[in-house]
């Protein structure tokens, strides 16, 4: 996310829950699947968990990108 996108997050998060929960999950994945990456080797099951974290986090940042073009709709008007 660029910092527009961060800066909107930390303007709106405050009054709208479900993006507050969004990202704190996106930043949970980021962590999880750093760590998991960070593995010199990866068995079957972590390689499997590391495809399904990133699937959760891109439907988690769709998420997020629509509601933030919501805000910048409404801070366009």
């Amino acid at each position: 996310m660029d910092s527009r996108d961060l800066e909107l997050i930390a303007k709106h998060s405050e009054s709208d829950v479900e993006l507050r929960a969004l990202y704190s999950e996106h930043v949970a994945f980021d962590k999880l699947i750093d760590k998991l990456e960070g593995k010199s080797f990866l068995n079957a099951t972590e390689d499997l968990e590391i495809k399904e974290l990133k699937k959760k986090k891109l439907a988690g940042k769709t998420r997020i990108q629509t509601i933030l073009d919501k805000y910048r709709q409404a801070e366009a008007n």
